[in-house]
């Protein structure tokens, strides 16, 4: 390991949470140089919601790769690409009524941001966007803007101007109803909210803590932006591509966005790739006018276009959701064991977090937890819940031998706790 700290930037995060040479992945599982295996709950912070190394898509880029297939092709018209439009079309778009135009942009999910928000500003030539507490869009200047969080805000000293922050649902706790909020802020001219181009939330904040947004909240928000004139962008780049239980994670609350960023899961395999789904009446953009070099990631459409083959049926989707109120289930007996470490749960479909009073306890849990070979990191503004995303391939067997690991490492940091305690108090007597 010690090229890492020699040679790669202190910038580095997860090779510190998690100090391990790894080398092979499969399924819900990391294997490390030595051959020991890790369960993953962390799925590539949901980059590899089908696991690591999903047969079809592996066959599917040896194929593509040993016949010469095109990888690079900017947005030329290639058969990779071709292929994943026609299916995106037939499997995603036209079964759930939904018309967009597809916008492939740079690799990340900032990327997609970035020109969702470009493409707002330029549509309804308005610079204010409104976004909410707790968000997490990303960390290039416009989505750095939008990214509420101060851990990520302090290190850019340049201006982020151009957005105005309104409370998420429950921000405010649960008797105010922030869509409220919003309403009368747009409404009252002299709040100093301009009215804005868009509206740019995500309906489970992931990073922000898994604060997921009530349905009855999400469709006020999407009325109140229909009323006013004003695009509703959904940031669907760790929640979507199934992560709640359906494709899109708006499916939910009934609503349709004006624009949808995905990233992340879309490719299938963990190879970088994004897009931006647009309303047909708002694609107005001028040929070139946003480019990448890497917008035409051909490996990526020949996995994603695989991956598409999960959505085909309900039948995923079903097992995905039921397999996620169970994971739900077991976390919540974990607050009756440990109330006075717990404080509550949320999460829907395969994404769950479980929240703790003390910070310093949630990071201690998930040190331990590593140590007993699961990959599981912490989120929200204090760090305080435990985020857990398994591959939505996981087996019912691999999701209750996690939860069964993190009640093994509350146990152990609670009574590791005590014990220093109990010592310290016999040390002063």
């Amino acid at each position: 390991m010690n090229v890492f700290q020699r040679r790669e930037s202190e910038v580095r995060s997860y090779i510190r949470s998690f100090p391990v040479l790894f080398e092979k992945g499969r399924g819900a599982q990391l294997f490390d140089r030595e051959g020991r295996s890790y369960l993953d709950f962390f799925a590539g912070a949901g980059a590899l919601n089908y696991g690591h190394n999903p047969e079809p898509m592996k066959q599917a880029l040896i194929r593509y790769l040993e016949t010469d297939g095109v990888t690079h092709s900017l947005d030329m018209a290639t058969e990779a690409k071709r292929r994943f439009l026609a299916l995106f079309e037939e499997i995603i778009l036209k079964p759930r009524g939904l018309d967009y135009k597809v916008q492939f942009t740079g690799p990340t999910g900032a990327n997609g941001v970035e020109a969702a928000l470009k493409l707002a500003r330029r549509v309804k030539q308005r610079r204010n966007v409104v976004a909410f507490t707790n968000a997490y869009h990303g960390l290039s200047l416009g989505a750095l803007a939008a990214t509420a969080n101060e851990h990520y805000r302090h290190e850019a000293w340049v201006q982020r101007q151009d957005v105005s922050f309104v409370p998420y649902d429950g921000y405010l706790g649960p008797d105010v109803d922030t869509a409220a909020v919003l309403r009368k802020l747009l409404d009252d001219g002299s709040s100093g909210v301009d009215l804005p181009a868009a509206v740019i939330l995500e309906t489970v904040q992931a990073e922000g803590g898994v604060n997921v947004a009530s349905h009855r909240w999400l469709q006020e928000v999407a009325r109140i932006c229909r009323e006013r004139d004003v695009l509703l962008i959904v940031d669907d780049i760790q929640v979507g591509c199934g992560r709640t239980g359906t494709f899109f994670s708006f499916e939910r609350a009934g609503f349709t966005p004006d624009i949808v960023v995905l990233s992340k899961s879309i490719s299938g395999y963990g190879l970088p790739m994004s897009l931006v789904l647009i309303r047909p009446d708002i694609d107005q953009w001028q040929p070139g006018e946003h480019t990448g070099t890497f917008r035409g990631n051909n490996l990526a459409f020949v996995a994603a276009a695989e991956a598409l083959s999960f959505w085909a049926t309900a039948e995923f989707a079903e097992t995905v959701s039921a397999r996620g109120r169970r994971l739900g289930a077991s976390l919540q007996d974990l607050i009756g064991d440990f109330p006075a470490q717990l404080t509550r749960v949320r999460g829907v479909g395969m994404i769950w977090g479980l929240e703790f009073k003390q910070s310093a306890v949630c990071q201690a849990v998930a040190r331990e937890a590593f140590a007993r070979r699961l990959v599981i990191e912490t989120c929200g503004s204090e760090r305080n819940v435990l985020k857990f995303l398994p591959p939505l391939i996981t087996d019912e067997t691999m999701l209750a031998a996690g939860v069964e690991i993190v009640r093994e490492s509350i146990r152990q940091v609670v009574e590791y706790a005590g014990t220093s305690v109990s010592q310290n108090a016999a040390g002063e007597g």
